[in-house]
């Protein structure tokens, strides 16, 4: 057999292969996605990602599985997720805790780059967040604890999930702006620090509507002020910061898929399309807004766009942290 023929061969070969094989979008997914949250079992992003990876796997026919992978504030399990093969079997459930992170952490401590190292696939919802602190606070209104904590620095303490996350960074805005000296107190997850401040060990957190309503329910936090410009449906007799004596005031957590980088575009387009879908459906419409969580819905371009303009937001707030 000559040259010529054995690259007529080699090339006839490839196209046959080509052409039998599905594209990528076409066959996806033909197996099980894991969905990685990297906070902890019951917070907001991993409710999210069962109630997403539910839709999808009735969506697509196959397993969409949730594993948590907690640590540093969320890094472990970002890291995870961008290490892992880009081919759409491991996706990242992340929030606002990502985008602070780029700015709050070194690049070594992160040990990877949001936008460099994920794709943006799309956002799922946001909440507004309520300040609490725990009855045996001697106080009623957010004005008494911004009184208190200034007649006590360095005494009184706060809850949150870890570092970055947006807990914490609502945490340090309240600080800045009330012009107190709370000391922030890190818990491995977002459930670690409610129970922190429901047990008495800490004095103050701010959290998702969604998750401390319960507890506010049953009394065993008392609820100073929610974060929104408007009062939550969920906490309608609780005012806003603003109303409460801190203006300007106002903090929020926010969801999103991305993707390792390099995973197709037309599995990120796929999956857009049906988070999209999803989050629009008129049952879980009214699931979120009974717990104070409203949908959000963008391309994976207007996403990506979303994320750097958040990533430059607290870029400066940080700033302002350290300043301050």
């Amino acid at each position: 057999m000559t040259a010529r023929h054995i690259s007529l061969a080699l090339a006839a070969g490839l196209l046959a292969a080509f052409f039998a094989s599905p594209a990528p979008a076409q066959d996806y997914p033909a197996h099980a996605v894991r969905i990685v949250v990297p906070f902890g079992a019951g917070g907001p992003a991993d409710v999210a990602a069962r109630l997403i990876g539910q839709a999808l796997q009735e969506r697509f026919g196959q397993p969409f599985v949730v594993e948590n992978r907690t640590g540093a504030g969320g890094v472990i399990g970002t890291v995870e997720a961008a290490k892992s093969p880009a081919d759409g079997y491991t996706l990242l459930m992340m929030s606002n805790t990502q985008t602070a992170n780029e700015s709050l952490l070194t690049a070594e401590q992160r040990k990877y780059d949001l936008m460099r190292d994920l794709a943006p696939i799309a956002p799922v919802n946001s909440s507004d967040l309520v300040i609490v602190v725990n009855p045996q606070v001697p106080v009623q209104t957010l004005a008494e604890f911004i009184a208190l904590a200034k007649a006590q620095p360095g005494k009184l303490n706060y809850a949150s999930s870890g570092q970055g996350t947006p807990y914490h960074m609502a945490g340090e805005l309240f600080k800045a702006m009330a012009g107190t000296d709370v000391v922030h107190v890190p818990y491995r997850n977002s459930g670690e620090a409610r129970s922190g401040v429901i047990g008495g060990q800490v004095q103050m957190m701010i959290d998702a509507v969604p998750a401390m309503a319960p507890n506010i329910g049953e009394n065993q936090v008392r609820a100073l002020a929610t974060t929104g410009q408007q009062r939550s449906a969920v906490l309608p007799n609780v005012p806003t910061a603003g109303e409460a004596g801190l203006p300007g005031y106002e903090a929020t957590i926010w969801l999103g898929l991305m993707a390792p980088a390099g995973t197709p575009k037309a599995v990120i387009e796929k999956l857009n399309s049906a988070v999209n879908a999803m989050v629009k459906r008129p049952d879980i419409v009214k699931l979120w807004k009974e717990q104070g969580a409203v949908p959000m819905s963008m391309t994976a371009e207007e996403f990506a766009k979303f994320l750097r303009g958040d990533i430059a937001k607290w870029a400066d707030v940080v700033k302002k942290f350290n300043k301050s």
